[in-house]
């Protein structure tokens, strides 16, 4: 058997298809097709979990995603163990093992629950006015209990063994949502021959459909009608269904983040499979079909297990085959809860009575109700509910107050009405309406290429929504470009309606200072909570929201929101709008880290990028360093060298013969179109309006603030093209700046960007011989002097590929920066190794390229420069153009404290004894006898050996720098204070006569 309250004949599960599960250890049977919750609750299970704050014993709210009770943890091995998941959503599987939360030593008797008892000590805000005293206490005692006691479920200690995929996908409608209204829009829009996705939450379409009993479309029961649209559209190859997939965030320009449960309710998913898939959607248009979400009643004691939705229940009832009692009451302000009576009356389940908060409501599903022998209370209101683990009675009384009744009850089904679920649209940066009228919020002012219908949008009626949802899919489908529609609308030939509800408390929710009446389950928040917040000064529903935690918990007060608004708005005598709603947020439901961070973890975590070049280091036997992503080769040491030795020789070579090093890193940017070079003139404080095509300049880019953000060497290869080099970290910030301001403050600019990093080897050939080592490789290129000076850029080819070929220098020395398609980077590099070993020619790596352009003074972004300087603090205000009007940090620049005496400034530093090398990073002072703490006036920021020099060398940011050329300064360390003298930044070749060999 699959359970005692499985009804036979009703649902649409076979019931031949069992599946045997657990739950707390208790072995169950249920049937595939099931979720854990219809499981349970066919085997009579109620009670699934305690609250978070009170521990209260807590049932099944609800059948879907909306579910703020019914949290478990599920247990595959001991790696697999996943907290929080809701068992309404979790589908049955033949092995499935769960464990309630929140709870021990047992979910029936819980220790915890003597929070409830003591509920007057944790009123809404008390841990705003608690844990003040003693102040010592709260590192050694309050927070680490805090912490233990905070959150709900256990969180797996050992490695994820699954995997996680990540799709991009772009089409010219994205529907959301696999209602009717959502599988209107998707034939509509699929009929034209566009690009439509359709995604909904649950295993199978149908949205309401799986429960309503009156709608019926196309001649067809509703849910029927519903598989053959969907099989329909699954036919359709200009189509792409998917199933348990939510809609968690719309983010900017439509790009919307589904994930897909691929394998969580298989009993053996194959090792091929992912667990969930990350899908990152870009639409033309999107139509929004999210539905709404019933609203629970808020009376005293409403959170006992039985107590649950009535659409919860027609769903059990309905699409599982399952009765959620067999004496169950009804308690509503909304004709939908009739239509839960009328299904479980019809299927032999008693209904004790019905309790209508309205006075004299009318219509079909009434009289229906009346004809069935079914007890209707009109105007009363049901107070309180009795029981413990399980509801027992509910107990009733005139809403104006009078006489009490108790009704032997074993569930109560409840409806409030209904709320348009406006999230994805609040998401998008829409701006919602209070419709006075029905008393909702619904869509307003759109910001993106989306369109509400159905529910979501506050309409009315199967019928409303059907031909609502059909034309928005049409016109969807046609704004991006379709041609007209050749379907036909579906017929809706019968549907329900359902009238408005009420908002806020009952008269069931009792005197503030007693009644626990629950607006919001998970956090605890009762209606007296709201009240208090209130009356505590919080005015803000965004206040009253963080006051007492209501639609903080994982659910985000899908069913609490409108209450927790309408009681403040109440309590504070204005209309509801003026109150106002509170901000919707991604996610929609709680999103894995597996599902975002996908492959992205363990190497993969952040990709290793190797140069062309790369095998050939590690064949040399260089050691590797991290320079962000790149794997770049550190130094190239010899039989019995250590770096040090490796480094001299290394520096040695370049400055005496040359030097092949591997500068294939540096960011390289494209900057073409009729406009580029106002654009240059933009970004960098350099000008380029007059750079000949065939020369090169050093660049400095500023952020808006004034100070060096990066630089590089830029080269004009023609009137519309730069090709523009970066330091290597920065390559990607660097693009995001140039395309944020081409985007947003220069779009009138006609400029295209590209990133060509990884299109280019760059092989940079330095030193007295290194003209020699490349002209015989060089084809259609004068490497004369005269032809091919410092600072020029040339196209042509070496070893028959092509080539830019870059007169320029890092070393101070005669050199070359040989750029090559990164697919033939290691062929060129080896014919120049061949060539530079007749020069005797050394390869050299990173860390004798920063020594070599410390000797010569050139800074290096980052290092040299702390987010704080300026050029004229780097010394470089040669590089700003003088007679320019306007750059990015231009305004910046000029701000009294930027140009202000004293700034800390770049210098060379040269200890008093030479063969003393400073430690980067360390501090400067003035006066080392000082009292600690000691006033330091700057600090090193680049620290060598020079072998070229036989001395230590160094630069340093220090205060004031220029004005002190010459003074001795001192650099306090463990060891004892080192003496510097203060020099300028070149420390070799200070004329720069070796540029041209």
């Amino acid at each position: 058997m699959s359970g005692a309250f499985r009804i036979p004949r009703a649902g649409r599960l076979s019931q031949a298809k069992t599946a045997r599960f657990s739950f707390d250890g208790q072995s169950y049977t249920g049937i595939e097709g099931d979720t854990l919750a219809s499981a349970l609750l066919a085997n009579g299970v109620h009670l699934v979990g305690r609250s978070f704050k009170y521990h209260r014993p807590r049932g099944f709210l609800s059948a879907g995603a909306e579910e703020p009770n019914a949290l478990v943890q599920i247990v595959r091995d001991d790696a697999r163990k996943t907290p929080n998941v809701r068992a309404t959503v979790q589908e049955l599987y033949d092995g499935l093992a769960a464990n309630s939360q929140n709870r021990w030593p047992s979910l029936s008797f819980d220790v915890g629950a003597v929070n409830d008892l003591a509920s007057p000590m944790f009123s809404a805000g008390f841990y705003y006015k608690t844990f003040m005293w003693p102040k010592a206490a709260w590192k050694s005692f309050y927070e680490p209990k805090i912490r233990e006691a905070a959150g709900l479920g256990v969180s797996p200690d050992k490695p994820d063994p699954d995997h996680y995929s990540s799709r991009y996908a772009h089409c010219d409608v994205l529907v959301l949502g696999g209602g009717a209204a959502g599988l209107a829009a998707a034939l509509a829009a699929a009929e034209t021959g566009v690009r439509v996705i359709l995604a909904d939450e649950q295993a199978e379409f149908g949205g309401s459909l799986r429960f309503e009993t009156g709608a019926r479309i196309d001649g067809q029961d509703g849910f029927a009608w519903a598989q053959a649209a969907i099989a329909r559209l699954s036919a359709m190859d200009n189509v792409r269904v998917l199933p348990r997939t939510t809609a968690f965030g719309y983010y900017a320009q439509n790009f919307v983040g589904l994930v897909e449960r691929v394998s969580d309710h298989l009993k053996a998913p194959g090792h091929d499979l992912p667990r969930e898939r990350l899908w990152q959607v870009r639409a033309k248009r999107v139509v929004l079909a999210s539905g709404a979400i019933e609203r629970h009643m808020v009376f005293a004691n409403n959170d006992r297990p039985g107590i649950m939705l009535a659409s919860a229940a027609r769903t059990f009832l309905n699409h599982h085959g399952v009765a959620v009692g067999r004496n169950v009451g009804v308690y509503t302000a909304n004709d939908s809860a009739y239509a839960a009576a009328i299904d479980l009356k019809k299927a032999g389940v008693n209904i004790a009575a019905i309790v209508d908060l309205r006075d004299n409501p009318t219509g079909p599903v009434i009289d229906e109700a009346r004809a069935l022998g079914i007890e209707i209370n009109f105007g009363r209101a049901v107070i309180r509910a009795g029981g413990k683990l399980r509801v027992s009675s509910m107990t009733v009384q005139p809403k104006n107050g009078g006489g009490e009744r108790t009704i032997s009850v074993d569930a109560i089904l409840m409806s409030a009405g209904w709320t348009p679920s406006v999230h994805l649209f609040s998401q998008s940066r829409g701006k919602v309406a209070f419709n006075d009228e029905t008393k909702r919020f619904v869509p307003g002012t759109y910001a993106q290429d989306c369109v509400s219908v159905g529910a979501c949008n506050g309409t009315d009626g199967l019928s409303a929504t059907v031909d609502e949802a059909y034309a928005a899919g049409a016109k969807a489908a046609k704004d991006s470009g379709a041609k007209t529609a050749k379907g036909v609308k579906p017929k809706v030939d019968a549907s329900e309606s359902w009238s408005r509800g009420m908002l806020g408390a009952a008269p069931g929710a009792g005197p503030d200072t007693t009644v626990k009446a629950f607006v919001d389950f998970q956090n605890d928040v009762t209606a007296k909570d709201i009240r208090q917040a209130v009356h505590e000064g919080m005015r803000s529903i965004e206040h009253v929201k963080r006051f007492t935690t209501n639609g903080m918990a994982t659910d985000q007060g899908k069913t609490s929101n409108m209450h927790g608004l309408a009681i403040a708005a109440e309590t504070l005598g204005k209309p509801i709008p003026e109150v106002g709603l509170t901000t919707f947020r991604a996610p929609y439901t709680p999103v894995t880290f597996g599902a975002i961070v996908s492959h992205a973890r363990g190497p993969l975590f952040d990709p290793t990028r190797k140069t062309a070049t790369h095998p050939w280091a590690e064949a040399q036997g260089a050691v590797f360093e991290d320079v962000g992503q790149w794997k770049r080769a550190w130094y190239f040491p010899k039989a019995g060298e250590d770096m040090h030795a490796a480094v001299d020789r290394e520096c040695v070579a370049v400055r005496t013969t040359a030097g092949l090093f591997d500068a294939s890193t540096l960011g390289k940017i494209e900057v073409v179109g009729p406009d580029a070079a106002k654009f240059m003139e933009l970004l960098y404080t350099n000008p380029w309006e007059k750079l000949e095509p065939g020369r090169c300049r050093y660049g400095i880019m500023l952020r808006e603030d004034g100070f060096i953000y990066d630089d590089g060497v830029v080269g004009r290869l023609a009137p519309d093209r730069f090709h523009v080099t970066t330091t290597t970290g920065g390559a990607p910030r660097v693009m995001n700046h140039m395309e944020d301001y081409l985007q947003t403050e220069f779009p009138h600019l006609n400029v295209w960007l590209t990133s060509i990093t990884e299109q280019w080897a760059v092989i940079a050939v330095q030193g007295p011989k290194s003209r020699d080592i490349i002209a015989p490789l060089v084809e259609g290129i004068d490497m004369s002097d005269e032809a091919l000076p410092h600072m020029s850029v040339r196209e042509g080819k070496i070893c028959g590929v092509p080539t830019r070929l870059f007169r320029m220098s890092f070393t101070g020395e005669r050199g070359f920066e040989v750029n090559v398609p990164a697919d033939y980077g290691q062929a060129v590099w080896e014919a120049l190794w061949a060539e530079g070993q007749k020069h005797g020619a050394t390869a050299y790596g990173t860390e004798s390229m920063h020594v070599l352009r410390a000797e010569k003074g050139y800074i290096i972004v980052g290092q040299d420069t702390d987010g704080t300087v300026t050029p004229n603090d780097a010394g470089l205000d040669w590089a700003v153009g003088k007679k320019k009007t306007d750059f990015v940090g231009i305004r910046g620049m000029a701000r009294p404290d930027l140009v202000a005496k004293g700034r800390k400034q770049l210098v060379g530093l040269k200890t008093k004894d030479p063969k003393v090398v400073l430690e980067e990073g360390a501090q400067i002072v003035e006066d080392p006898k000082q009292a600690i703490p000691m006033k330091m006036i700057g600090h090193v920021t680049s620290s060598y050996w020079s072998q070229n020099c036989g001395r230590s060398i160094a630069l340093a940011l220090v205060a004031g720098g220029r004005d002190r050329m010459g003074d001795t300064l001192y650099v306090p360390m463990p060891n004892g204070v080192i003496e510097v003298e203060v020099t300028g930044m070149v420390f070799f070749d200070e004329t720069g006569g070796r540029l041209n060999g």
